[in-house]
This record gives structure tokens, C-alpha cells and sequence, in this order.
């Protein structure tokens, strides 16, 4: 389990591609000074345009799989290449006190809700976006974590 001593919170962010998830981590990071979002690393390519340590820590693939063994919350393989969430990182900023959001497919919203069960699973489904739903999402996020 994670647990923390000053009490940073783990919110996942999570659904199918296309359905608006960026756009909701872009609205509660804006609302929120003490929210840091997880990057992410990989084992794809970088597409142009893409940072190291920005949008993913792009590592080979022998790198990965020796980082499966005991640093990541959890991980994925798509499309013959792996996405996954470091452990040290989260902790590191949850330590502080920080919140963390993570963007990561259901799948992995599932792994992490077993190993940090305080963790807040946020999915975003097309759905929400034609019934209201998504703004009610970032109430709830902003009631959960209070304003600025």
C-alpha cells in the first residue's frame, strides 16, 4: 500500500483514448497548486515534437522489464510497447505532501487501486461528456482536494 506521512493524495485519471482525459487533467491542474502529474515512462519511440521527462521517460526496453521487478505502481504492454508508473516517483512527491495525478488506461487504474486502495480512480467515459458528467468530475475533484 502506498501511505504517506504527509498525506499527498493518488488520483488516476483513466479511460479509453479520445474521451476527453487531457482535457480534464488540463482543467484540475490549472485549479490546483499542490497537484504535480506523474510522467509516465516507456519503452515507444519518441513522436515529434515529444520531451524526455516531459510527456514520458522514453527507456529501452531491457530498462523496463529490469524496472518491472520492484519500482513501478504498475505497468502495461500496448501495441509491443510497455507504459508504466514508478513507484519512487509517486512516493517521492506524496511525501511532500504533493497530490499526484496519473493519466493511465483502465487497466492499470485497476492495479493501482489494489496496491494504493486511498487512491481517487476518476474515469472518463464519451458518455460523460454529452451528459454532464465531466463537470461534475472536476467538482468532485476540486471539492476533494479543496480550492487554491
Amino acid at each position: 500500500m502506498i501511505r504517506t506521512k504527509k498525506g499527498g493524495h493518488l488520483v488516476v485519471i483513466s479511460g479509453p483514448s479520445g474521451v476527453g482525459k487531457s482535457t480534464v487533467i488540463a482543467e484540475v491542474m490549472h485549479q490546483r497548486d499542490n497537484l504535480v502529474f506523474s510522467v509516465s515512462y516507456t519503452t515507444r519511440p519518441p513522436r515529434a515534437g515529444e520531451e524526455d521527462g516531459v510527456n514520458y521517460h522514453f527507456v529501452d526496453k531491457a530498462e523496463f522489464e529490469r524496472m518491472i521487478r520492484d519500482e513501478l505502481l504498475e505497468y502495461t504492454q500496448y501495441a509491443e510497447n510497455y507504459y508504466g508508473t514508478s513507484l519512487a516517483d509517486i512516493q517521492a512527491f506524496a511525501s511532500q505532501g504533493l497530490d499526484v495525478l496519473l493519466d493511465i488506461e483502465v487497466e492499470g487504474a485497476s492495479n493501482v487501486k489494489r496496491k494504493a486502495d486511498n487512491a481517487v480512480i476518476c474515469v472518463v467515459k464519451l458518455a460523460d461528456m454529452e451528459n454532464g458528467a465531466y463537470l461534475k468530475k472536476l467538482v468532485y475533484l476540486r471539492s476533494y482536494h479543496g480550492k487554491r
